[in-house]
């Protein structure tokens, strides 16, 4: 068992390893000049960062000062919700590159042949007379294709004759009886050279291409994330469901459970999360609260006091409290104890009888290794099979243990949804519901996707929820 863990645990360093490597090279090398503030900088947050994140996750285990805990978990989680849709968005912009560099280089080859070759220079048919004209007085210049005939009859006319200043010049006899020196022919013109069919990108090109990627790829990014962030911080929004049962009497017709999971309170959210969530429970008033696991990301010591604004839930037939899997991570049964302070009456692998039908709770998978375990047998063997039944249990996998006890509806979370797409992908090979109602034979079963969030406070495709479930009779 430690050998397997200790693989995983290289693997997944190893991938975040590759995966911040990656980042970097796109996000920096290729976007700096190398030596430049901007590349240092870059450097030094890809080694920072990741860090930052392992000291989140391991500060409340490892026992750190509460205080360093928050300090340390804003960055270290968002850095991880910022690396994921960074990494996602730079990889669509893989497909992007050679796109815009084609296009880019298209353009760049129309501009060239659209040009003259030789800025100011015209045709070669008249700039012959326009250069000589143009030519300063005193500069020389050999014509381009003077025949050699030509050459030579000037050079012998411009002999000094006897008797003759040297500095006179004299002009040539022209015999008329001499045939006439047929010219040379002219030179034929050497073609222009054509470009080289693969010659390598303007180097200008392709720093303009890898910071439009990079920059689109980070705009989409953190606005990602900021948006998934506002989602949380915002609180949880009301999903209102209506549950057929048909062992459900007609005088529990209409009665409403305020379900609510995975609040998560923690070094980021405390207790003005805990009040919205209060306030927006009230608002709705619900017959009974079901509180469905993971409460709490830490101990009553550091989070006694966020937790606080619970004992304000109002609701005609009370509220219920199951351990999640983080209870057990936060000593469970000192958060068991709390909540029955504050107000919340704690199933412990028990049941109670409500008007119409029975309310059961058990305890988390997770209580195992404490002993602690889900005893259905205890919660639900000697119960009349006669009346509708409904289970509160954290985990959503326990679904057969519950059709197999006749539960009529169990009420889960656990999930988040996914939280972070594509997580609900993930999710979904774990656990036989994600979100929502489905039904597993005679029972039914509803997941939450939660009221808070775990690691990043970010939620991409699966926002936050508090649910109404209205229990409906189906006898006449």
């Amino acid at each position: 068992m430690v050998v397997v863990f200790v693989l995983v645990a290289v693997a997944v360093l190893a991938l975040l390893a590759g995966v911040h490597r990656y980042v970097w090279r796109r996000l920096v090398g290729d976007t700096t000049a190398e030596g430049g503030l901007a590349r240092r900088a870059g450097t030094v947050a890809v080694w920072v960062l990741p860090l930052l994140s392992v000291g989140a996750f391991a500060g409340g285990r490892a026992g750190f000062p509460f205080w360093l805990q928050q300090v340390l978990a804003w960055p270290g989680y968002l850095w991880l919700a910022v690396l994921l849709y960074l990494t996602l968005a730079l990889l669509v912009g893989e497909a992007a590159r050679p796109l815009l560099r084609r296009v880019l280089a298209r353009r760049a080859s129309r501009a060239a042949a659209a040009a003259p070759a030789v800025p100011g220079a015209e045709p070669a048919a008249t700039a012959g007379p326009a250069v000589a004209e143009a030519e300063p007085a005193g500069a020389e210049a050999e014509p381009a294709a003077v025949p050699r005939t030509a050459t030579l009859a000037a050079a012998s006319a411009t002999k000094t004759l006897p008797g003759t200043p040297a500095s006179a010049p004299v002009e040539a006899a022209t015999d008329t009886d001499a045939p006439a020196a047929s010219p040379a022919p002219e030179p034929e013109a050497e073609p222009a050279p054509e470009p080289a069919p693969h010659a390598p990108a303007d180097p200008s090109r392709r720093l303009f291409v890898a910071r439009a990627v990079g920059g689109a790829a980070a705009l989409a990014g953190l606005g990602t994330v900021g948006y998934g962030t506002y989602g949380v911080l915002r609180g949880p929004r009301v999903k209102r469901i209506t549950v057929p049962l048909a062992r459900l009497p007609r005088s529990a017709h209409g009665f409403r459970i305020a379900v609510v999971s995975d609040i998560h309170l923690g070094p980021i959210l405390g207790r003005a999360h805990t009040r919205r969530i209060v306030d927006t429970i009230n608002a709705t008033s619900p017959d009974l609260v079901a509180v469905v696991g993971d409460l709490v990301d830490g101990t009553v010591a550091d989070l006694g006091t966020a937790a606080e604004p619970l004992a304000g839930l109002e609701a005609r037939h009370g509220s219920y409290f199951v351990t999640g899997n983080h209870e057990y991570f936060s000593g469970a049964a000192e958060w068991v104890d709390h909540v029955r302070e504050l107000g919340l009456r704690p199933l412990e692998n028990a049941r109670v009888e409500i008007a119409g039908f029975d309310l059961a709770g058990v305890n988390d998978v997770a209580g195992e290794s404490e002993g602690q375990g889900p005893d259905f047998a205890a919660a639900l063997g000697d119960r009349d099979r006669g009346r509708a039944s409904v289970l509160l249990a954290h985990q959503p996998v326990v679904i057969d243990d519950a059709v197999a006890h006749g539960v009529d509806l169990q009420l889960s979370g656990h999930t988040h949804g996914g939280q972070l797409w594509p997580g609900n992908l993930l999710a979904e090979l774990a656990n036989p519901t994600v979100a929502g109602l489905e039904r597993y034979g005679d029972t039914q079963l509803y997941v939450s996707r939660g009221a808070g969030a775990w690691g990043p406070p970010v939620r991409v495709g699966a926002p936050s929820d508090i649910t109404v479930v209205e229990l409906a009779s189906k006898r006449t």
